[in-house]
């Protein structure tokens, strides 16, 4: 993979999070999600790429721009053939509601190597690098907590596991506690959660429960470049579902989906800009003088370089960033 795709794919999540972060806290979710595909789909616009949208915002009659089977780049005879999977805006309620941990989020593999996750359910569980390969979806709450508190070297007491806060996950709340570990409920953005098991200092060891599909697809080649673990299992609620499912290839939905599944080989560029405050990332804040500064991470699965980057813009030099 050209790294010198590194830096442009850090400049289309800065161009999504600076647009959506324009609609903190002004309780409209569905505003704050198009602007962030607008500024993302712009920005793709400018690269040398032959890319094809398999993560994205929907299927070509639901999504106006980076819809699934979309392409994606200036292309050339020589560009390099890519999967593009796509969040502009993870938390979209968080960024509405003024709340916490919302990223814009991307990643790219070559042709081929990416999961073509339909947009339903998945349950998912995640760790870091020193418990990866110790955890299973095939096993039980308590005996993956065991295993975790032997790989990490902790008691189950001082184990963080992560939950997203919904209803669905009452059962798995209380099995959590009834072995003595500690639970941090997030309310939306399970991408950044995921990958939050992976930094020692963000305090949270492992992520549990049911979330987006392609959303887990995203986290995956984030921690494939991290040395981290997802699993992953469709989770279909609906009849039609089940029967996307047998269309796009993936009958048995029972199926363990092992990190292989969801992303094949190691070059994968994962990108992500905080669009609100986060502990992974801290959000967008704009400055007199049209100014903005945004806060990103870059990684890169072939070299397991993770690059932190802060970056100042003036944005009456960007007409792409316009209001």
């Amino acid at each position: 993979m050209d790294r010198n795709l590194t830096l442009n794919l850090v400049r289309v999540t800065e161009a999504a999070a600076l647009q959506s972060a324009r609609y903190l806290g002004r309780g409209d979710k569905i505003k704050a999600d198009e602007a962030a595909v607008r500024g993302m789909r712009r920005m793709f616009d400018t690269l040398t790429i032959d890319g094809v949208v398999v993560i994205g915002e929907g299927e070509m009659d639901e999504a106006p721009m980076l819809y699934i089977g979309e392409q994606i780049g200036k292309a050339t005879k020589d560009s390099i053939k890519v999967d593009i999977a796509v969040d502009p805006l993870d938390g979209t309620t968080a960024v509405a509601k003024g709340l916490s941990n919302a990223i814009s989020a991307v990643a790219i593999a070559p042709r081929g190597c990416l999961l073509h996750a339909p947009d339903m359910y998945m349950e998912k569980i995640a760790v870091g690098p020193k418990a990866a390969g110790k955890v299973s979806l095939d096993e039980p709450v308590e005996t993956n907590l065991k295993n975790l508190s032997k790989a990490l070297n902790k008691d189950i007491s001082d184990i963080t596991v992560t939950i997203l806060d919904r209803p669905r996950h009452k059962e798995l709340i209380e099995r959590v506690r009834k072995t003595g570990a500690r639970i941090k409920l997030f309310q939306d953005g399970d991408v950044a959660a995921a990958i939050a098991t992976c930094f020692e200092d963000l305090g949270v060891d492992i992520l549990m429960g049911i979330g987006g599909a392609p959303e887990g697809v995203l986290a995956a080649c984030a921690l494939k470049c991290l040395g981290g673990e997802i699993q992953g299992r469709l989770y279909p609620i609906k009849d039609e579902e089940k029967e996307r499912c047998k269309k796009m290839g993936l009958g048995n939905v029972d199926t363990l989906l092992t990190m292989d599944h969801l992303v094949r080989g190691n070059e994968i560029i994962f990108a992500a800009t905080g669009v609100s405050n986060g502990k992974l990332l801290k959000g967008v804040v704009y400055y007199e003088h049209n100014r903005a500064k945004t806060y990103s991470v870059v990684m890169r699965g072939e070299t397991g370089t993770i690059r932190f980057i802060e970056a100042i813009h003036r944005l009456d030099k960007k007409p792409e960033y316009a209001k």
